[in-house]
């Protein structure tokens, strides 16, 4: 009987230090994108002296933006972990 190859590294599931980091990065993926957007905006707001219109608007943009990245983030993992 052949022996089984050892299986490659780079095909196994990741581990839970891995699962860790990727859960301790998504809060801030999320708040980045809120604080930039409204940063964005407010500077917008002072330059064109619209109120906190333009704030809100970015700040819902990059609340978004955020979810859209942390979704592809999460898919990009599921798909390389080898999940259904």
């Amino acid at each position: 009987m052949a022996s089984q190859p050892p299986p490659n590294p780079s095909n196994r599931p990741k581990t839970a230090l891995t699962q860790l980091a990727l859960a301790m990065e998504l809060p801030f993926i999320m708040i980045g994108g809120v604080v930039i957007g409204g940063g964005f905006g407010y500077f917008l707001d002072q330059r064109f002296h619209t109120g906190p219109m333009l704030a809100l608007v970015f700040g819902l943009l990059g609340f978004g933006a955020g979810i859209w990245d942390i979704v592809r983030r999460l898919s990009r993992s599921e798909k390389s972990d080898g999940s259904p």
